[in-house]
């Protein structure tokens, strides 16, 4: 079985999604900065040989917020994010039991709020759909992630993941012409506060991608 390569989606506006008195709001932004930050960190900027272990140790970090933060659907998405990485690293069979995982907590924070981060757990999910194999080894569905990735599209059509991963989708489906579109349009998303490497990196993927599509 190929590795799987998951991604995070786009953490944007957070200080809007607050509800909660300022003390448990501050910790909820500032948690979910931190891991973000460790996220991107890791994914773009540690040499492969090492990112499994750093991830194993976010993931603890992740779910420490997510139990913290009880019906908040931010910290949920964030710990599938991080699951959903380790998953990639690990790769192969023993990769299955965490995309699992990563997909009960996507499924969880959509059922507080699916609009959490621009639509952030819905990206994730179709994500997962796609890379996954499908029965009788997983769970994964292309149809089922064409659904899950539109829905992201829908909540942030400018977004800069949602545009890449919907890209990368048509690339797998054997669709070239048009994944380029979203492709294109991920290079041209506007930038995101505080998100200097993962739009870096996302970028330079999203080239990689538009590469292989030409060819």
């Amino acid at each position: 079985m190929d590795k799987f390569t998951f991604t995070a989606a786009a953490l944007c506006a957070l200080s809007a999604l607050f509800t909660f008195g300022p003390a448990r709001a501050g910790a909820l932004e500032d948690g979910i900065i931190e891991i973000q930050h460790d996220w991107e960190v890791i994914r773009y900027q540690t040499p492969a040989a090492e990112r499994e272990k750093r991830f194993e140790a976010l993931v603890g970090k992740a779910h420490r917020l997510s139990e913290s933060q009880p019906g908040r659907s931010e910290p949920l998405i964030w710990e599938g994010i991080v699951v959903s990485s380790l998953a990639g690293e690990k790769g192969g069979l023993g990769a299955l039991g965490l995309v699992k995982q990563a997909r009960g907590l996507y499924e969880a924070a959509i059922k507080i709020d699916g609009s959490a981060l621009d639509g952030s757990a819905f990206n994730s999910l179709g994500v997962l759909y796609y890379k996954v194999p499908g029965w009788p080894l997983g769970f994964g569905d292309k149809e089922k992630a064409r659904e899950l990735l539109q829905r992201a599209l829908a909540l942030n059509p400018k977004g800069i993941d949602p545009n890449f991963f919907y890209g990368e989708y048509l690339l797998e489906i054997k669709q070239p012409t048009e994944a380029i579109a979203y492709l294109e349009r991920a290079l041209q998303a506007p930038a995101r506060p505080g998100r200097q490497i993962a739009d870096t990196g996302r970028r330079e993927e999203a080239r990689q991608l538009i590469e292989k599509a030409r060819r």
